[in-house]
């Protein structure tokens, strides 16, 4: 029998407290325990599932992602996070470089980022043509049903967060030096494109949100809650069981064959920093 995790009947809305850090890192260590019972069950068992991250800049889905992937294995989970399109992949069909992106069996896959850009940024800032986006909103869900029909699991989430802590986590952003790089002259744009972002999101959901594949909306202005919700829901979808392991058993040492390492001096090693700080410390 599949593990079952109840899923809320409503996500945690505007105006609830920050979940507490304790509790927090709690329930997601224990949420990321899960999630490596499923990976290893999707493994076992030859099953494909994709995950579709969605959402406004500043959102939070990058570091929902980073939560999920902590303790997974990279040989069977990988973030597709696709660049802008070649001159080439432009003249192909829509969907087709993302077909290419989708798992074999025993593969998971987290979508940064989807074919769903055509429904959002490129209808918003004008880099597809309305006939291209209506295509794309019709050919969707099509695409979508072909995936599940073949056997493919598919979770879609929408991370939505707020006009004010959208911009609070943009000022952050630009004051600190190491995030910095994630802000671009796309995301300062979609400021002043706030509405025109809703409404094109709106328009998505009513064409894209099927049976087949439904979307969830995350509600993301608390990032901690962001993350406990989703990880939750994701698992509370997937019928899942534990794995059982074979047993390991490390083996003894076998005694020595005459084997002596080259002297040190023949090899080039990377200089002792850390020894450097300790003796600055002591000092």
């Amino acid at each position: 029998m599949g593990k079952k995790h109840p899923a809320d009947a409503k996500e945690a809305g505007p105006g609830r407290t920050r979940m507490p850090r304790s509790l927090y890192e709690a329930e997601l260590y224990r949420l990321q325990a899960e999630l490596v019972s499923m990976q290893e069950w999707i493994k076992h068992e030859g099953h494909r599932l994709v995950v579709i991250f969605e959402g406004r800049d500043a959102a939070g889905k990058g570091s929902a992602i980073k939560r999920v992937t902590e303790y997974l294995n990279p040989r069977v989970v990988s973030i597709v996070a696709l660049p802008a399109p070649s001159d080439r992949q432009r003249t192909q069909w829509y969907f087709q470089r993302y077909v290419e992106e989708l798992p074999a069996a025993g593969e998971i896959r987290l979508f940064d980022r989807s074919w769903y850009n055509r429904a959002g940024v490129e209808r918003v800032m004008g880099f597809c043509t309305p006939e291209e986006y209506r295509r794309f909103l019709h050919q969707a869900p099509i695409f979508e049903r072909l995936l599940v029909e073949d056997g493919i699991m598919l979770r879609k989430y929408w991370f939505s967060v707020s006009d004010e802590e959208q911009e609070r986590r943009f000022r952050s952003r630009m004051d600190d030096p190491m995030r910095r790089w994630k802000l671009s002259p796309m995301d300062m744009e979609s400021i002043q494109r706030w509405e025109d972002y809703s409404r094109a999101k709106d328009e998505m959901l009513i064409h894209t949100d099927i049976p087949e594949a439904p979307w969830t909306i995350v509600e993301a202005d608390d990032k901690r809650r962001a993350r406990i919700n989703m990880m939750h829901h994701l698992l509370s979808t997937v019928p899942y069981r534990d794995v059982v392991q074979p047993p390991l058993s490390l083996p003894a040492r076998p005694a020595s064959a005459g084997y002596q390492r080259p002297p040190r001096e023949q090899s080039t090693y990377a200089p002792d920093h850390a020894q450097r700080i300790i003796d600055a410390q002591r000092h």
